[in-house]
């Protein structure tokens, strides 16, 4: 396919996906590429990839993934590009009886070359852990350290690519969230926003993250793009707790889908749970049928940051067998962070069925903000139609989605999401520990 480099490209979304292909739209040599997004401000508040932090690892059992995230973490270690928005602590991956998804994944990484130290024996875990902190580690416990990761200062990034697609001349426009795809002929030709502003377009990529399917019900994309809530926690750490737990490398088990960083420089530790997560299905004028849609902190303030008692309860336990001192400890806050769940887990990257005006790039099923420098190169190869054809039928957006097989992401994300119900959601004294919880 002979790429034109004339062509008006409107992106949909100016997170992880949108922002990443739009530079590389630019770098390629497009001209006319703009950004939307339907935030007032940038990065949107209530996005995935807007976040203190997100793992960075290599570790897939599907070596795929585990190739590509060592691309990305090759160029996240460029700190003029970067800056300090890479933090290489390492990420310890706990293995579990029974549980082969790491163990694939670490075969994969020795296969690539990665820095693994592999760990058998609680006292051998215990050692790649500072030694002032206390770790609960299981007798039989068995593991490994991958130096070759990390986690990333999601929002810096985010910001940092920004400055990369305005410095190429790309245009990124907040506060336009879109009413409707303009079409002729069956084919994409522009965007209208809820302002009545127009963006005509030769081609339209389709970035908008969790908000995909609802707010475009007509491409009937309820079941390619889930938008699922996944539950976070906050603790703020003194100064001096801080300085204990600061040297430690990333806490992953994919059997149990609890993961916990070291603290980041404003003391702030971050846990959770990547799971089936929750929806919420809401009803519209634009679908006959209630489609999963976000509920954020700008679309129900403080209340839309909050996380059902159960996952809550979920959390401080599972902190509890990790980090039992912090596990003591109030949280600061919780968050829902909405995903774009596929059935299998592999992105959705590709034209519209008969339509070749319109692209998607979504669907990051939890683990796409790693890719970030890299990703976007993907979104264009598919563009121009360089997709290796293994890749393509990989990330297209009419696949057929078969049993999930455990390569992407463990079992723990196989079963369906529950409906959130605002009834559960926890308040600010659940955020307290049992112990110091006021008696009712």
């Amino acid at each position: 396919m002979v790429a034109d480099r004339d062509k008006r490209i409107v992106v949909i979304g100016a997170g992880c996906f949108g922002l990443s292909a739009a530079y590389h739209l630019l770098k390629r040599g497009y001209q006319q590429v703009t950004v939307i997004d339907r935030a007032p401000i940038l990065p949107a508040p209530d996005a995935a990839s807007t976040d203190i932090n997100k793992i960075v690892r290599s570790s897939y059992a599907d070596i795929y993934y585990t190739r590509l995230a060592r691309e990305a973490i090759s160029a996240w270690k460029e700190a003029e590009e970067w800056a300090d928005t890479y933090h290489e602590s390492g990420v310890y991956c706990a293995l579990s009886l029974g549980e082969t998804y790491t163990d694939k994944a670490y075969e994969n990484d020795v296969a690539l070359g990665a820095r693994i130290e592999y760990l058998s024996g609680p006292d051998a875990v215990r050692g790649v852990f500072p030694p002032s902190v206390n770790i609960s580690v299981p007798e039989h416990a068995r593991g490994y350290l991958n130096r070759d990761g990390g986690w990333a200062f999601a929002s810096q990034g985010i910001s940092r690519m920004m400055d990369k697609v305005t410095a190429l001349g790309g245009k990124i426009i907040p506060g336009k969230p879109v009413a409707e795809l303009l079409r002729t002929d069956g084919k994409t030709t522009g965007v209208r926003c809820e302002d009545g502003s127009v963006f005509e377009a030769d081609l339209v990529v389709l970035s908008a993250g969790s908000w995909t399917a609802s707010a475009f019900p007509e491409l009937s994309l309820q079941k390619t793009c889930l938008a699922t809530g996944q539950c976070v926690a906050m603790l703020q750490l003194t100064p001096e707790e801080a300085d204990m737990y600061r040297d430690c490398p990333v806490f992953l088990n994919f059997h149990t889908g609890f993961y916990v960083f070291p603290p980041n420089q404003d003391n702030v530790m971050k846990l959770a749970i990547h799971d089936c997560g929750y929806t919420q299905p809401v009803k519209s004028d634009k679908s006959a049928s209630p489609v999963s849609t976000p509920r954020t902190v700008l679309t129900h303030g403080p209340d839309g940051l909050r996380i059902p008692k159960a996952s809550l309860h979920k959390l401080r336990s599972e902190l509890a067998q990790v980090y039992p001192e912090l596990a003591k400890k109030p949280f600061a806050g919780t968050r829902l962070c909405w995903y774009t769940d596929s059935p299998d887990e592999n992105w959705v990257i590709g034209y519209y069925p008969d339509d070749p005006n319109l692209f998607l790039a979504t669907s990051g099923s939890g683990h796409a903000y790693k890719f970030l420098p890299v990703l976007g190169r993907l979104v264009v190869d598919g563009i121009e139609g360089a997709l290796p054809p293994d890749v393509m039928e990989r990330f297209a957006v009419d696949r057929a989605h078969g049993t999930k097989d455990g390569t992407i992401e463990p079992e723990i994300r196989a079963h369906p999401p529950a409906p959130l119900e605002e009834e559960d959601l926890c308040k600010p004294e659940d955020l307290l520990p049992a112990s110091a919880a006021v008696p009712v």
